[in-house]
């Protein structure tokens, strides 16, 4: 323990203070880090992670706080500590050469740098003895060493090699020469079809989810399903879809007590978490589950939804003092509780017993709790641990044990409430409290969804003031359009990478359809200006970071969508709305541009590109550009959000627009009636006064 503290001790990262009394005399990646190791001539080791990852902790307990391997650490390296949620462009370099090196990875991500900070070697976690097949991180800290040493020369050349892989892994996709001609049909009923068959090869049919375990939720790829039933009225589209949903919520990886998912099972049946839960997690979980409820009209699904936003409302919330109805949301909670990964949610069956009383055998059996347990770890040395989860359906359990389901119902949710009060006493996991642009900006998509799904006015209302916060806490208040990547403590810092752009302009679409509020379209279209001046690249794709930040050694064009959709696929949505919306024939050929340069990739690997496959369906199936004008447009247009229309623009306004928005102004001048206008492929319908007229006009073309 160093009780006076390294360079982290004046930060505000939770990740980075967990290291800030290591003996290790750890520094943030900044300027004076950089110049010490060219300076001194020593290679530069980096250690990437965040406040929740199990075997982050594990590798600091073991290692970082050992003096003995501090000493080798601090003799021998400039040692940085990363946050890749502060720092996700670094986190995507040195993670990219990682994976080279040993063709895996994840974190802790330990990297070793040349002084100008090229990678030559890295792995992930490394135990304090040689175990699990892996070297100790000992042996591995003298090896570089002397590799370093003795030859400098074999190590700048794989430096080199390195960087170059990275630099040339940019040209996944390269966008046609010739301008798509519109009168043309570019995207296929048969390339929709190639992409939910190869969806299907992955699909695990019994367990819901895709491939093996772990298991992340991929709601892009569920999200694509919904649409292609939406479109198709495959059925087994669907089934797949719900059965994802409806097994993760069944699952471990669902909290029974409060609300909200966890980030990953590892294993295939959902059972048994990584405990860790993220703020983007929930918010993408949150808008397929109110896709889904759209489309099926399940109310499983909309109370689930409530559960979420309100375990996130209790636990990630953040209510700057004196501005209640601007709140923002922390970024995660912890998967360790007293250094043990899950000890916060884990019960024994005695200890329920104990609590529950009469209610206990019914609740321990609903949710698959027994004596010898269904984990690892238990609350006791003695006692064996269970992760609640439901085994058997509601209804058909009900029927199993001779008793209604609204009886079983009361029991569960006292069992519930008397178990949450109990839990509530406990040492809590440790709070993540950073504050992320671009995580925030897909919970606003996400409120925005459920009060359209819904027709819920809080959550409206909800959505509003969050943006509120975003727009004054994130945004350079001496360049208008500039917003930094964190806040916390009263200050914003890092600048914002091309995501967090990209979901706020689609947070600001999402909530002008809701609110019918043009101001969110005029932010959405500046800041799409401003990506375009700050981001763009010759080949076709955005850049992650600005063109004028000088720290890295590669500027990467992330084209994955992985556990968040990426800010490309992102991009080309927003492209192909606002330039329908704004009549922007450049912006629309943008947009299908970028899908075009991709499209192989997209049919043969759909749950590695799940967004990209959800615009190739949409503007396949056609962009319906829906317009409500008159008195009663708000109210029509929140009728009209009940619907799952997936491939859309929509625009609404009590009065006639006269100028700037070419799909809505001039459609209707009288004061006295409210119409609906529906057009598509170039084509427009008879306006109509009520939604189900609409939505038959959309049935026929």
């Amino acid at each position: 323990m160093n009780k006076k503290g390294n360079a982290l001790i004046n930060e505000t990262s939770p990740y980075l203070l967990q290291h800030a009394h290591n003996p290790v005399n750890w520094y943030p990646w900044n300027e004076i880090a950089l110049s010490k190791a060219k300076e001194e001539d020593k290679p530069i080791l980096i250690s990437i992670g965040y406040s929740a990852c199990h075997w982050c902790h594990v590798m600091e307990r073991e290692s970082f706080e050992d003096e003995a391997t501090a000493k080798i650490m601090n003799d021998n390296f400039i040692c940085i500590k990363i946050d890749r949620e502060e720092r996700p462009d670094l986190d995507q370099i040195y993670m990219e050469a990682v994976q080279v090196i040993s063709g895996s990875g994840g974190w802790p991500l330990n990297v070793f740098l040349t002084p100008d900070r090229k990678p030559f070697y890295g792995g992930t976690y490394f135990p304090p003895v040689k175990a699990f097949n892996r070297a100790s991180w000992k042996d591995v800290l003298l090896g570089i060493k002397q590799l370093f040493t003795e030859k400098r020369e074999q190590v700048e050349a794989q430096a080199e090699e390195l960087t170059t892989h990275i630099m040339n892994s940019n040209g996944i996709a390269q966008t046609k020469n010739s301008r798509i001609d519109f009168t043309t049909e570019i995207f296929t009923r048969q390339q929709s079809d190639l992409i939910f068959e190869n969806i299907m090869k992955q699909a695990d049919t019994r367990w819901g989810g895709f491939g093996h375990a772990p298991k992340f939720p991929q709601t892009g790829t569920i999200q694509y399903l919904l649409r292609y039933y939406h479109f198709t009225k495959n059925e087994t589209a669907l089934k797949q879809a719900c059965l994802s949903l409806d097994k993760m919520i069944d699952g471990g990886l669902y909290d029974h007590l409060s609300g909200g998912f966890a980030r990953y099972s590892t294993d295939e049946q959902w059972l048994v978490p990584h405990f860790e839960k993220m703020l983007y997690d929930n918010a993408l979980i949150i808008s397929a589950l109110c896709d889904a409820y759209q489309l099926t009209k399940n109310i499983r699904y909309k109370k689930i939804v409530e559960q979420t936003i309100g375990f996130l409302q209790n636990e990630l919330m953040f209510k700057e003092t004196g501005k209640v109805n601007n709140p923002a949301f922390y970024a995660a909670l912890d998967a360790d509780s007293e250094g043990i990964e899950g000890k916060y949610y884990v019960w024994g069956f005695k200890e329920i017993a104990e609590i529950l009383k009469e209610d206990a055998l019914i609740f321990c059996q609903f949710y698959g709790i027994t004596e010898s347990g269904n984990w690892k770890e238990g609350p006791s040395e003695n006692e064996p641990a269970n992760i609640l989860y439901i085994p058997v359906a509601h209804t058909e359990f009900a029927h199993s044990k001779n008793i209604s389901e609204d009886n079983l119902q009361k029991t569960l949710d006292r069992g519930r409430e008397r178990l949450l009060k109990e839990r509530n006493k406990k040492i809590r996991p440790g709070l993540d409290d950073k504050i992320i642009l671009g995580w925030n900006a897909l919970m606003n998509i996400a409120l925005s969804k459920a009060a359209a799904a819904f027709d819920n006015p809080y959550y409206r209302e909800l959505a509003i003031g969050h943006l509120n916060f975003l727009w004054e806490k994130f945004q350079d208040s001496n360049e208008e359009n500039k917003f930094y990547h964190t806040y916390k403590n009263g200050v914003a810092k890092y600048p914002a990478f091309l995501d967090d752009y990209a979901y706020l302009v689609k947070a600001c679409i999402h909530l002008q359809e809701i609110t019918g509020n043009q101001l969110y379209l005029e932010r959405a279209y500046n800041l799409v200006g401003y990506i375009i001046q700050h981001f763009s690249s010759e080949e076709g794709f955005y850049f992650y970071t600005r063109k004028d930040q000088q720290d890295v050694i590669v500027r990467k064009q992330e084209v994955y969508d992985s556990a968040t959709p990426s800010g490309n696929s992102i991009m080309a949505g927003n492209l192909n709305y606002l330039g329908t919306i704004y009549d922007n024939r450049n912006w629309k050929q943008k947009a299908v541009e970028m899908v075009d340069a991709l499209s192989e990739v997209i049919i043969k690997y759909p749950t590695s590109f799940g967004t990209w496959s959800c615009l190739l369906a949409d503007i396949s199936a056609g962009i319906n550009e829906i317009a409500i004008t008159g008195p009663e447009a708000g109210k029509l247009k929140d009728e009209f959000l009940q619907h799952f229309i997936p491939n859309k623009v929509l625009q609404s306004a009590d009065s006639d627009i006269e100028t700037g928005y070419p799909l809505i102004s001039g459609k209707n001048d009288s004061r006295e009636n409210t119409f609906i206008y529906v057009c598509k492929n170039f084509s427009c319908n008879l306006p109509v006064n009520t939604v189900e007229k609409a939505i038959n006009q959309l049935l026929k073309i």
